[in-house]
């Protein structure tokens, strides 16, 4: 991207509200010239958590006047509140940051919608199989997921871990890639065979969970098809 769609841009000093509105649509337009191409990260994530943390802002002004020389301190997205301080005189008063913030708003879900309808699509299109017999512990494994784009089968190692905030716990898949087929190896190679392959290689894991991904689409594979992959295997190692 060439701007940066930051928090930074909602709420730092120095520059005027029109200035600002600039900078925002500049920003939302370079991303949504990413989806036109069907480019979705790290964009859509970057709009999805701005989108949280703006709310997280507003969310703080609730109550407060926002009338007068107060300004903004400290934000504190972990715990959700805003520090003010006052009497002094600010760049930039709480009124031009609320107002900014709810005009960006819905121009903001609206970009976001465009991502979630391509990520939707690709979502569909991408089919995934288990490969032989699933073992009870599926934690590790490996994924295959072609690319189109260039040509082979992408060979993953995958991990998933569960990580504690101090709000909440997820889980989170962790994935090395380790080998490539191309093309000339792929058409006699079934996702079975490639597996015992493996089991031969990599002797720590005798019976390994094993997912192999197909899909008609030729997207981009690092921005789409391979985050999307991943989501969905994630989805489906914790139903």
């Amino acid at each position: 991207m060439n701007r940066t769609l930051s928090l930074d841009l909602f709420t730092r000093p120095g520059d005027d509200f029109e200035k600002r509105q600039y900078l925002v649509m500049g920003s939302l337009k370079d991303i949504r010239k990413q989806f036109q191409q069907n480019r979705l990260y790290p964009y859509l994530s970057v709009l999805l958590d701005l989108r949280e943390n703006l709310n997280h802002i507003l969310d703080g002004f609730t109550g407060i006047d926002v009338k007068g020389p107060k300004r903004i301190k400290r934000i504190d997205l972990l715990n959700k509140r805003i520090e003010f301080e006052s009497t002094l005189p600010s760049n930039m008063d709480l009124d031009a940051i609320k107002d900014l913030i709810e005009w960006a708003q819905p121009l903001i879900s609206e970009a976001i919608s465009e991502g979630i309808s391509i990520y939707e699509f690709v979502d569909e299109n991408l089919k995934v199989d288990t490969v032989g017999i699933q073992p009870g512990y599926k934690d590790e494994g490996y994924l295959f997921v072609p690319d189109h784009k260039t040509g082979g089968l992408r060979l993953f190692r995958y991990e998933m871990s569960i990580y504690l905030n101090s709000r909440e716990s997820y889980r989170a898949l962790k994935t090395t890639l380790f080998k490539t087929l191309d093309n000339g190896i792929m058409p006699h190679s079934s996702p079975g065979a490639i597996k015992l392959e493996l089991i031969r290689e990599f002797k720590d894991m005798p019976n390994p969970a094993t997912y192999a991904f197909h899909t008609p689409l030729e997207f981009s594979f690092s921005s789409t098809l391979f985050p999307v992959a991943k989501r969905k295997l994630l989805r489906l190692l914790v139903s």
